[in-house]
């Protein structure tokens, strides 16, 4: 069981007992985004169109490698979010970023009056503003993992975030972005508080990643009352370049 800190809200994990946001995409995608899923072996992704977070089991084995280079294709690039271990031979690390997570541990969430609920429809303005504002991946498909809520100027859609991965009893806020001809205004504060207030009255409690280095947005979240609760890491890899098994992805039964 987790321990509970003075606001209620789950501590870290007893020593040796996993908690759920050590492998969130794992957590989620055999959760509550089950219906996502796709599946080849123990290896778990989402869609390409709906986002690029993918899941290893906690401890990877050889065969757990060979599914995942299959699932991706001979020579794909793929993100690796959280894993800390070693990469076979014939694997490529391409990039790695330093991460924190963060848990809600005391925000003041409350709707946002200027808020509107953003839906497919949408979609194109959001895959612009998120192209000018570089928050993190935003696909095609993304809005229908949760709630988006935006703001709107002259009908211009110029703020936004909304919900990503889904470990049960939790949920992640992202995509959290402003037009920089409105930054200063505090909408991304107020976006974030609503879109909690959201995760809230589901009985949820939100958490949230950004990089080590994003300090601007770490002291925004510090002060509107989340915790950081670890620090992690987001690689990619390139798969080997070998033809895959022949054996096809497959939705989650």
């Amino acid at each position: 069981m987790s321990a509970v800190s003075s606001r209620g809200v789950p501590g870290p994990a007893a020593a040796g007992v996993p908690h759920v946001l050590d492998n969130p995409a794992l957590a989620s995608l055999t959760g509550p985004h089950a219906h996502f899923a796709e599946r080849r072996g123990r290896v778990l992704r989402y869609p390409v169109d709906v986002s690029p977070w993918l899941a290893l089991p906690d401890e990877p084995d050889a065969r757990d490698w060979a599914d995942l280079a299959a699932l991706a294709g001979p020579g794909a690039e793929v993100p690796l979010p959280g894993f800390r271990g070693e990469v076979p031979d014939g694997w490529e690390i391409t990039s790695r970023i330093e991460g924190v997570q963060f848990v809600d541990d005391g925000l003041a969430a409350a709707p946002e009056p200027e808020a509107v609920r953003l839906g497919p429809a949408d979609v194109p303005e959001m895959l612009d503003l998120v192209a000018r504002t570089q928050p993190g991946p935003f696909l095609p498909r993304t809005v229908e993992l949760g709630t988006y809520l935006g703001i709107r100027r002259d009908g211009a859609l110029i703020a936004m975030a909304g919900e990503r991965l889904h470990p049960p009893g939790w949920t992640e806020i992202s995509a959290v972005c402003t037009d920089p001809a409105f930054r200063g205004e505090g909408l991304a504060t107020r976006l974030i508080l609503a879109v909690a207030h959201g995760i809230r009255e589901r009985g949820e409690t939100p958490f949230l990643h950004t990089s080590a280095e994003n300090t601007n947005a770490i002291r925004l979240y510090e002060s509107l009352g989340f915790r950081l609760r670890r620090r992690t890491a987001f690689l990619a890899a390139r798969a080997p370049q070998r033809p895959a098994r022949d054996r096809a992805a497959v939705p989650v039964p």
